[in-house]
This record gives structure tokens, C-alpha cells and sequence, in this order.
């Protein structure tokens, strides 16, 4: 009966989403940012489908940060329409952010919502305080491109081989391949359905988990040859400098796999991965292989994310970074524990 009546719920809350659609003429669509997987596919899905729904429409896909689509990325249908939001000049009659539900990882696009008459949320990261006219947050669906497909169901629109193959991306990045905790029976469903229309897995997979550049696999045996373990190796962390970064030619955006390399660690049940970015900042990014809420710790490092993964962005060096998460890290776990490999040059004190 619960779950019936949060559906039902859902379903106006797509209704008033979609009488937003109607009733604007000019809309731009945004994620976080540093987009990952999930933000570029369901941006660049829910655009087709808006066009596809209601022609007519003029549908603007905006990237939060002063950069390009990640190459990673780049295979995705209909990657090349995405701009800069610093370089976008109009004031949409809606503003839909797609895998956000905080203005504040908007970055240059918060600019843009600022100055649209409307904003619509479809996402899929806890939420406390609600911001928009109209919108659907589910913390349990393992993607904001699940919402997105439910949200082409709910309005009729057929998913297309390209629309199929966007969420499909969705779905598979933020799962890490149908392995993390997330990935539930929703999410199994949700991705046969765009498969039957269309959507290639093993593309996917070719373009985003098998076609590193030597570059990058080179960044990853440094990254890896630093991992270091704390609490009998329930917590295993690396980094990446900006000088790592300037050595093998391997760009910001091009880094966000890199926890995945720590979190393989055997034993290891929560895993953190630093990299200094420009502007003198540290960004990083949290995984957990357990039950603990990981979240926490981002929201507190003025981030935020899922339970079993989350980032957040912070000024200063890797050093400084580190001597404010750790402390916070060991204190998810009551016992102490010995550090073990290779510390970073004055880590063994803390």
C-alpha cells in the first residue's frame, strides 16, 4: 500500500514536471559539477525526450564547469550539443537540473537557474530542503536515469535506440557495472527495457571501461603504488597531484574511475580517492563496500552523494585534505588501527 501510494504520488509529481514542459518555450538541462556517467546520459536523454514529447520546445544541454565533455563520455549520442554554461547567455523559461538536487554543485550553471523563471528536479541524491516548482528525488532508484526513463513512460514517449543507449550509460556507471549496492532489482528491469530498445551494453562497456589511454594507465600505477590502509585495511585511500596530473597529460576529468582502483583493495570496506584540481583546491571521492553511510562524512566536507558513494570538493593540498577527512574516516570505526604501505611525506603522525 506504501509503495502504491508513493507511486501514485511520483505520478503527479511527473505531472507537474511535465505542465512546466508545456508551458515553457526555452529549457536548459543540467547536472553537477564534474559529470559523471548518469548526469551526461539522463541530460542528454530527458532532452529527446522533451523534443520528442513536446516539439517545438528549444532544449539546451549545459555542462556546470568551464570544460568539455569528458572523452570518456564522448560516444554518447548526442554529446557534441552540450555547452558551457558560462557561455550561455539566455534566461530559460525552465531550468531542469538532472542528478542534482543542490544548486550549490552547479557551478557556473547556478547562474543560469538563478535567472529561469522555473526549475524542475529529477534526481536521485537525498534531499532536505526543496528548492524547485516541480520535481522528483528517490533516493532508492540506483540512477537519476531510471527517473528519467519512468519520467519518458509516464509521458508516453517511446525510447528510442539513442535515448535507450544514454540511460543505458546511466544506469551502468552509477551501478559500476550492475556490482554495487545499488544495483537492485528496479535498476535489472529498468535496464532490460532499454536494451529491447535498442541499447548496447557491450558498447558501453568498450568505450567506458575499455578504452583507457596508456596515459591514464600509467596515472593509475602511481595511484596505485600509493594506496596506504588504516583499521586493520578498512580503509584504504590514494591521490593524485596536480604535477602527477601535468606528468602524464591526463585531465581532471578524466580521473573520477580512479577510486574504483582503491576500492579493490581486499578487505578495504571504504575507500577514498584525492586529486588537487585547479584553483588550489582538492576534490575527492568516497566509496563504501559495507553498510556505513559515507555520505555523512561528504556532507560534511560540504559535499554530498549516496550512502555507498559521495565526493565533495575542499581548498588547500592533498596534505591538508587529508588530515581533515581521516580523522573523520577512523571515526566511522571504534577500533584503532595501524596504517600500513607507503605514507605520504608527514602522514604517519596522524
Amino acid at each position: 500500500m506504501g509503495e502504491a501510494s508513493d507511486r501514485m504520488g511520483q505520478g503527479e509529481r511527473f505531472d507537474a514536471i511535465a505542465r512546466l514542459v508545456e508551458g515553457a518555450r526555452t529549457i536548459a538541462i543540467c547536472a553537477h559539477t564534474s559529470p559523471d556517467g548518469d548526469a551526461l546520459g539522463s541530460g542528454l536523454a530527458l532532452a529527446e525526450i522533451i523534443e520528442r514529447s513536446w516539439p517545438g520546445r528549444e532544449v539546451t544541454c549545459l555542462l556546470a564547469d568551464n570544460d568539455v565533455v569528458p572523452r570518456t563520455y564522448a560516444f554518447l549520442p548526442g554529446a557534441e550539443r552540450y555547452v558551457r554554461a558560462r557561455e550561455f547567455e539566455g534566461a530559460p523559461d525552465l531550468f531542469v537540473c538532472v542528478d542534482l538536487s543542490q544548486p550549490s554543485r552547479l557551478a557556473d550553471a547556478r547562474a543560469v537557474l538563478e535567472r529561469s523563471a522555473r526549475v524542475a528536479v529529477l534526481d536521485h541524491h537525498p534531499c532536505d530542503e526543496p528548492c524547485w516548482d516541480a520535481g522528483v528525488v528517490r533516493p532508492d532508484a540506483a540512477a537519476a536515469g531510471v527517473i528519467v526513463a519512468e519520467f519518458a513512460r509516464h509521458v508516453g514517449c517511446a525510447l528510442t535506440p539513442s535515448i535507450a543507449q544514454n540511460l543505458l550509460c546511466a544506469l551502468m556507471t552509477d551501478t559500476g557495472c550492475f556490482q554495487y549496492q545499488n544495483a537492485n532489482g528496479e535498476a535489472f528491469c529498468v535496464a532490460s527495457s532499454l536494451v529491447e530498445a535498442g541499447a548496447s551494453p557491450s558498447e558501453v562497456s568498450l568505450h567506458v571501461y575499455q578504452s583507457d589511454r596508456l596515459a591514464y594507465l600509467h596515472l593509475s600505477a602511481t595511484v596505485m603504488g600509493r594506496i596506504v590502509t588504516f583499521e586493520q585495511g578498512r580503509i584504504a585511500y590514494s591521490y593524485a597531484t596536480s604535477a602527477d596530473l601535468a606528468a602524464t597529460g591526463v585531465p581532471v576529468a578524466e580521473c573520477d574511475g580512479l577510486v574504483d582502483l582503491v576500492r579493490r583493495v581486499d578487505g578495504c570496506e571504504v575507500a577514498l580517492f584525492l586529486k588537487e584540481v585547479p584553483g588550489g583546491l582538492v576534490r575527492g571521492n568516497l566509496r563504501a563496500k559495507s553498510d556505513r553511510d559515507i555520505s555523512v562524512i561528504a556532507r560534511e566536507m560540504g559535499g554530498g552523494g549516496h550512502p555507498a558513494a559521495a565526493g565533495f570538493t575542499v581548498e588547500g593540498d592533498i596534505d591538508q585534505a587529508l588530515s581533515t577527512v581521516l580523522p573523520k574516516l577512523r571515526a566511522l570505526y571504534a577500533t584503532g588501527g595501524a596504517q600500513t604501505g607507503a605514507p605520504r611525506c608527514g602522514e604517519g603522525a596522524r
